[in-house]
């Protein structure tokens, strides 16, 4: 039997058209056999049936297509899967950095006739020791020794009590990074081994894995990814494992293959997931080992596979991305916080808690101990920086097309610029960026390609303010790791221009006034959110009119203007700028050093009136 081809219309995408080729198609090629196509025939209820299928399944092809492609994503876990694919991973919440002063007493001594301190009631705090501001907290990033002084690690000696002519009391201080978080702890219990066996855990600003130890004792370590069984770890660099160290590293790095791993990765903005590798303590595939059947040389002589590639990635491989974990309880600690609001103000940070009473000596006098133990303090002489929200779903999308085109190397300015933004929020976040290189005059040549990073942070209210060095050396030190050769990054302070709007409008008849005005300074006030401003970009005053005019109840906008305000005393930046002098064709220009325009006070910097016409 010959097929019958028929003519079908396979662009037909909703309701409507899968309905109208319906009866379309019936007419054509079954006139006799039903030809009653009133809306209320029974043969009308099956092609609305089918056609109702056909609208709905076309609806979720569509859908399911849009979700495959970062620019028009829309569900949370798909724009997160995108962003791990690319190489990006989301920053759920931007944490606070701050230098804290730490100090203790000592009691004085006599040696040899020379009244110095004794060091036996030198304190230690541990790494991660808490300290608290206003309910936000902060945990060191190192240990604090007292019994030790270097170079890299000095600790300040003053005199704090006297005894008749002599020194009966001394203080030391110490400083140290700290970064606003809180540690969490949470179990799981591994059973059987489960190969790449995941584990969630949900909680909000999630900001990292502190470690993950199981009931054994081992200490597993988290990688990129589980086919990575090298990882950098760290030792303190003291005169025992370097008796020739230098200034400027406090810490060796070495190498070390880890068979105990774990790659994490966030699926929302407040579940974390960790995932396993594969293997059994006595897998012996863990080892790598090369694979001849992979690569050229140990090719089989096969006509037909003379002209394909191989890729001399595959030369080396693993087979089990680890080990599972088994028969075992995983304890897994991890950080919370960060946000805006752990942006501490100087001198509150004056509270250390879960401090372990730890002497360099255990033979002491009681009294004079519990008194040491008792005099320490601690104090940010700085404002913390670097607190911000995390990131938000549109900001994922664009810094993950940024990082698939600068595919996690950064050779031009614009890498550099994301790279900096997308910093691990542990070391502190950069709220504003702007990358240039310097202007050179003709008599000079340059054989290092020098960058310019001008930056910018928040403070504790959400205002822009200047990064502090301990923000400004975490992302130098990251920065360094994908820095091309020859390539050297200045991180310098963006400078902010405080600017107040002052505007005139006509209200129509039957409108009222205050309605219509505070309707305009709200528009206004969202138009200059810092969050939708970036550094050199200029005002245009048309924007502003447009925006004003077309609230309802507006019938005329008489004037907008735009001043400066720079008083330090009232919390304004200091550098005036001439806003008259930048304006040409209704556009205010930025300096020509890297500025932003900033409302600092929205309520009271926006001010507006109503006019008669």
């Amino acid at each position: 039997m010959v097929p019958i081809k028929r003519d079908i219309n396979y662009i037909s995408r909703d309701f409507n058209d899968f309905r109208n080729n319906l009866i379309n198609y019936t007419k054509t090629y079954f006139p006799q056999t039903y030809n009653d196509f009133s809306n209320t025939s029974p043969g009308m209820l099956f092609i609305e049936q089918a056609a109702y299928v056909g609208d709905i399944l076309s609806f979720y092809l569509d859908n399911q297509l849009q979700e495959n492609f970062t620019q028009y994503a829309r569900q949370t876990n798909n724009i997160f899967e995108l962003a791990y694919m690319f190489g990006y991973k989301p920053k759920t919440t931007g944490v606070a950095q701050v230098e804290l002063e730490i100090f203790q007493q000592l009691p004085a001594k006599n040696v040899s006739g020379s009244i110095v301190p004794d060091y036996d009631y030198s304190l230690m705090l541990n790494r991660n020791s808490t300290s608290t501001s206003n309910n936000q907290s902060f945990i060191l990033q190192d240990e604090v020794d007292f019994s030790q002084s270097s170079s890299q690690d000095p600790t300040e000696v003053t005199i704090y009590q006297i005894s008749g002519n002599q020194p009966e009391y001394f203080l030391l201080k110490k400083t140290r990074n700290a970064i606003s978080s809180q540690i969490n702890t949470i179990q799981f219990n591994a059973t059987d081994p489960t190969p790449f066996q995941t584990y969630n855990i949900s909680a909000a600003n999630i900001i990292k894995i502190l470690d993950v130890v199981d009931s054994q004792g081992n200490n597993w370590y988290e990688v990129d990814h589980l086919g990575q069984e090298m990882v950098f770890d760290t030792i303190k660099n003291t005169n025992l494992n370097d008796p020739n160290r230098g200034t400027g590293a406090p810490y060796l790095l070495q190498l070390k293959k880890v068979q105990f791993r774990f790659a994490t990765r966030f699926t929302s903005l407040s579940k974390l997931q960790l995932q396993f590798g594969a293997g059994s303590p006595n897998d012996t595939t863990e080892e790598i080992i090369p694979n001849p059947n992979n690569v050229g040389l140990g090719l089989p002589f096969i006509q037909d596979r003379l002209t394909a590639a191989y890729s001399p990635t595959n030369f080396l491989y693993t087979g089990t991305y680890g080990i599972a974990p088994s028969n075992t309880t995983l304890t897994i600690r991890y950080l919370t916080g960060g946000g805006v609001s752990s942006n501490a103000e100087a001198n509150t940070i004056t509270s250390l808690s879960g401090v372990t009473r730890q002497f360099t000596n255990s033979n002491l006098n009681p009294s004079t101990s519990d008194y040491v133990y008792n005099s320490l303090s601690i104090n940010n002489p700085k404002a913390a920086t670097g607190g911000k929200g995390g990131d938000t779903l549109e900001e994922i999308r664009q810094n993950t097309l940024s990082m698939a085109a600068s595919q996690r190397r950064s050779v031009t300015p614009n890498d550099y610029l994301i790279r900096a933004l997308s910093m691990p929020s542990d070391y502190g976040s950069i709220s504003k960026a702007y990358i240039e290189k310097p202007k050179l005059t003709d008599e000079q040549i340059s054989t290092v390609e020098t960058l310019s990073l001008y930056v910018l942070a928040l403070n504790p209210d959400g205002q822009l303010d200047y990064a502090g060095e301990t923000l400004k050396n975490n992302l130098r030190t990251y920065l360094s790791q994908q820095r091309m050769i020859g390539d050297s990054i200045e991180i310098r302070d963006a400078y902010i221009i405080n600017i107040a709007v002052e505007f005139e409008i006509v209200v129509l008849p039957n409108f009222n006034n205050n309605n219509i005005l505070s309707l305009c300074i709200s528009s206004l006030q969202d138009y200059f959110l810092t969050s939708k401003w970036q550094l050199n970009q200029p005002i245009l005053l048309r924007d502003l009119y447009v925006r004003l005019d077309r609230i309802e109840g507006v019938q005329t906008v008489k004037n907008v203007k735009i001043s400066n305000k720079s008083e330090t005393v009232l919390g304004y930046s200091q550098y005036a700028y001439d806003i008259d002098g930048a304006t040409q064709n209704q556009v205010i220009y930025p300096s020509l050093d890297p500025s932003i325009f900033e409302v600092r006070y929205p309520n009271q910097d926006i001010k507006g009136r109503v006019v008669p016409l």
